[in-house]
């Protein structure tokens, strides 16, 4: 064997620290942040697409490189209608699909559009905020063809453990934005069919009752004046599955292994403080899984879903994944 031939380090595991995960400080290192008892939240080249944020539930009963859903950033710039997809779109440095994510723990190097290495992440920044810890990480998003440039900063509290904050900005250099969209794009896996709004519950069946194929449906919109408010005054929508055990199902034989739901039931939900007017909640569905054919059992379960607003620099949102009983 060669120098050349010599087999790459394994990353070197995230690191408990007190009640957060933290990527280690030996190089090369996976990166994953969040709470050791909780979510968490990793990018590639952990397992899965480039281009979007991995979110961990261990505590619904997963195994560690499970993921119980993605984020994606999706900017689209003023006067277009037409959105960038993190996922999808290719990157600029080698042409393939999803484009890169890196970590650091200041803001002008995720603003920079320059990629940092993804297997030296940044341990992120711990501090103590109005009596609350928190752990805080800037990713980078590498520009977008449609001239977005975009970073986020994720935000984990100690009181809240199943969940995380998403801040979106826009760096200088970008061109100005009507939102950036950071959409959970992966409801198919836990079959999310009931979703909560002010008054009712609606269902795909009742959104697509005709829908047919192995794409998406049309996006169904709905405003704030339908949107559920908390105690604070807070915008919420939660999607939750409409199967008493999701792990029991009956799969047609087309299905991949990496489609069968495992664990515990849970509920996954947006949340916002001080809504814009033009606040909207989207989401849409499919009858087969992504990037087949098969089918979902039960039929059209909800896909992506997101709060889509006017864009404001630094805009939070919260993405939480809690267990239901």
């Amino acid at each position: 064997m060669t120098l050349d031939d010599a087999p790459t380090p394994s990353p070197a595991a995230p690191e408990i620290d007190g009640p957060w995960v933290r990527p280690s400080a030996a190089e090369p290192a996976e990166p994953r942040w969040g709470h050791a008892d909780g979510l968490q939240i990793g990018l590639h080249p952990l397992r899965g697409p480039r281009g979007l944020l991995r979110v961990y539930a261990p505590y619904l009963g997963h195994a560690r490189d499970r993921v119980v859903n993605f984020v994606a950033v999706e900017p689209i710039p003023a006067g277009e209608t037409r959105r960038g997809y993190s996922e999808l779109e290719p990157s600029e440095l080698d042409g393939v699909a999803g484009k890169r994510f890196w970590s650091c723990d200041d803001a002008d190097q995720a603003a920079s559009g320059e990629p940092l290495r993804p297997d030296a992440p940044a341990r992120g920044v711990v501090e103590t905020r109005d009596g609350v810890a928190r752990l805080s990480v800037y990713v980078g998003v590498e520009p977008f063809a449609n001239g977005s440039r975009v970073h986020l900063r994720l935000t984990f509290r100690a009181d809240a453990p199943h969940e995380v904050t998403i801040a979106t900005y826009a760096a200088p250099s970008s061109a100005p934005l009507d939102s950036c969209i950071v959409t959970a794009t992966m409801g198919n896996y836990a079959r999310l069919r009931r979703l909560e709004l002010a008054d009712r519950v609606v269902t795909p069946a009742e959104l697509w009752p005709d829908l047919e194929g192995a794409g998406f449906a049309p996006h169904a919109r709905f405003p704030l004046g339908e949107l559920r408010r908390d105690a604070n005054g807070d915008v919420v929508v939660d999607a939750t599955p409409d199967e008493a055990d999701p792990s029991s199902a009956t799969y047609a034989a087309a299905v991949a292994e990496h489609w069968k739901y495992t664990g515990a039931l849970a509920r996954q939900t947006w949340r916002a403080d001080d809504p814009d007017p033009g606040l909207q909640a989207y989401v849409n569905g499919r009858r087969a899984y992504w990037a087949s054919t098969a089918p979902i059992p039960g039929g059209t379960a909800y896909e992506n879903v997101e709060l889509v607003e006017p864009f404001r620099q630094g805009r939070e949102f919260t993405f939480a994944v809690e267990p239901l009983a």
